[in-house]
């Protein structure tokens, strides 16, 4: 059913957390789109309740209480509104019940595997495993992760169309062999999406055709040269809704209640929304969210495709153990301890280190308590972080064996990866989001951890989710985009400032860069850094044109010592110049580090004064 974007003037928006259902109101006054109230309440996915209605409508009567409109007749939400009652639209988006779990299979790991992946990533799943004819793996050893798994639907994709067809038929096989359950329900048959090679069409519907619920779309990698993720994208979704979704509880209530827009994964609706900012300001956009396990990373970067023609390519990853809570363990033994330690501003015994870490395990709720242990904690976010982007950006890559003679034999022995579509000196824009960054005492807090973890180069605007409303603002995007956008800029985002980073090496106390611009009221600016150092110059929400000049050895996007205009936007944080390099080394001796640290925290007011 078409919705009219002129009609929504008052919008209801649910996200249904695993822990929390997070309730918005947004509504149109004196010619703008605001989001004017908020509500809480715990996820009721689970026993006693397993009806995820309950905490929605407990959410719901909390916006009602706080905005004095009455929006809910006994258990249901009035629509359309009328004076002080009801809403325009309710619609929802949802992680509950561990949000939508995937398994992908393809013929050779890093391409159409990859490409699985992506398509999977981009719709909102996990993806639990990934399945390929070249993984190494026995097919008893396959069947039995198939089983283990039980994942709420599986994407089987492989071969260019037109090419071979037995790889695909053999990995068909194996899942037909498995007849996997699904999570939820044993009364109907595990969805699987197939998009690969045309040709193998007919093996795969007489192969899993009565065990599966096989759905079949257009091919993911028609040809080398080119992926063609949106089909596979949508069906996941459609998927979702009609498979997964309808068989969890209390969700068939909830999609009636939000019967004009589908319900959402949560993170494919964050997906949406940096890619409807992104689009709406032609921009290169970065957002991130780290939870309590898993860690998001999004991205939309331009390139040119076949045409030659400027496009734009969004990707992304969920790193599943990288977390602050419960998988706060997971960060230390894929960081290792040296590389956690090198972010604390003071000693700090090794053992101590570990149990803290155990402590915030076993103990997953808790915050930190003084001074210490936030800065601890702010280390180890540092690390999660980069481990996220690092494996973002392996992800987010150019398509492998293109503008290469090779045939399907010689994909076998392909090795290693595309070169990555992030560049750090295109980006315009880094949004962070998650307690940690959206909750650290002091902005400026948020706005080191980025530059730290991420390392952007050049010229970065940042900020913070302050109120994880990206979800309800992405689903909101599908039917009314500039409404989104406009709550999005203005409600939702802290604009932090900008940070001037760049890339380049040089010996400590050389000349590294000089920023001059002029204030709104006036004020002239005219600051130099030596390579080593960080400053910060105060400026409010506001953008100015500034002159960037960097030394010969230094690049801030023109070129190495070749000065340039840009424009610079202020926020509560204001401008970070940063004269550290890139790539950024920090001090070996662990003393000459810790005076480091502390002299950067101080330059950028990061703690309290001791």
């Amino acid at each position: 059913m078409a919705v009219d974007p002129n009609k929504l003037k008052v919008i209801l928006v649910t996200d249904c957390g695993s822990t929390t259902t997070k309730a918005i109101l947004i509504e149109y006054k004196n010619g703008e789109y605001r989001q004017t109230t908020r509500g809480e309440a715990p996820t009721t996915v689970e026993k006693p309740f397993e009806d995820v209605t309950k905490g929605v409508l407990n959410a719901v009567r909390e916006v009602e209480e706080l905005s004095g409109r009455k929006i809910l007749k006994g258990d249901d939400i009035m629509t359309p509104a009328s004076g002080n009652e009801g809403v325009d639209i309710y619609m929802s988006t949802s992680s509950a019940g561990g949000g939508l779990q995937m398994m992908v299979a393809g013929v050779v790991k890093t391409m159409t595997g990859e490409s699985a992946a992506r398509a999977a990533l981009g719709a909102g799943a996990i993806v639990m495993d990934v399945l390929a004819s070249n993984d190494g793996r026995l097919p008893h050893q396959r069947i039995e992760r198939i089983r283990h798994l039980r994942p709420d639907m599986i994407l089987l994709s492989g071969g260019i169309d037109g090419g071979t067809v037995t790889h695909v038929a053999e990995m068909a096989e194996l899942i037909g062999a498995a007849d996997p359950k699904p999570r939820f329900g044993t009364s109907y048959m595990l969805p699987v999406i197939y998009a690969g090679n045309k040709d193998a069409r007919e093996i795969v519907t007489k192969t899993l055709g009565e065990k599966t619920a096989l759905l079949v779309k257009d091919n993911l990698r028609p040809v080398l040269e080119r992926e063609n993720l949106k089909p596979a994208r949508d069906a996941i979704h459609d998927v979702f809704m009609e498979h997964v979704m309808a068989h969890a509880p209390g969700y068939k209530k909830l999609m009636a209640m939000a019967h004009e827009v589908p319900i959402m994964p949560t993170p494919g609706a964050v997906g949406l929304m940096i890619q409807s900012l992104a689009k709406a300001d032609d921009i290169a956009a970065v957002g991130v969210d780290i939870g309590g396990a898993t860690t998001d990373v999004f991205s939309v970067f331009y390139g040119l495709n076949e045409k030659k023609e400027r496009e734009a390519t969004f990707n992304r990853t969920v790193s599943a153990n990288l977390g602050m809570s419960y998988s706060i363990s997971n960060v230390l033994a894929e960081a290792g301890l040296e590389n956690i330690m090198r972010w604390v501003p003071f000693e700090l015994d090794e053992a101590d280190l570990r149990n803290r870490i155990r402590n915030k395990m076993i103990r997953p709720t808790t915050i930190p308590q003084s001074l210490e242990e936030l800065q601890i904690e702010q280390a180890i976010s540092r690390e999660a972080l980069r481990l996220a982007f690092k494996q973002h950006k392996e992800m987010a890559v150019g398509l492998k064996g293109v503008q290469q003679e090779r045939t399907i034999s010689d994909a076998f022995e392909q090795t290693g990866s595309g070169d990555t579509l992030i560049n750090m000196m295109d980006l315009n824009i880094l949004i962070g989001s998650g307690g940690v960054l959206s909750h650290a005492p002091r902005r400026a807090q948020s706005a080191l951890m980025m530059i730290d973890a991420f390392m952007p180069e050049g010229i970065t605007t940042m900020a913070v989710d302050s109120i994880f409303m990206a979800p309800h603002l992405g689903v909101l995007s599908t039917v009314n985009a500039p409404a989104a956008n406009e709550v999005f800029i203005k409600d939702c985002l802290v604009r932090l400032g900008s940070s001037i980073c760049p890339a380049g090496q040089g010996k400590e106390g050389q000349p590294c860069v000089t920023v001059r611009f002029t204030r709104a009221d006036g004020t002239k600016v005219d600051e130099s850094i030596k390579v080593g150092e960080m400053k910060l110059i105060p400026l409010g929400v506001e953008k100015v044109k500034a002159q960037v000049n960097p030394a010969k050895q230094f690049d801030v996007g023109a070129g190495k010592g070749k000065e340039t205009e840009v424009t610079l936007e202020g926020g509560t944080v204001g401008v970070i110049i940063d004269g550290r390099g890139r790539t950024l080394l920090l001090p070996a001796d662990k003393k000459e580090r810790i005076r480091k640290l502390n002299e950067w925290n101080q330059a950028l007011d990061i703690y309290p004064a001791k």
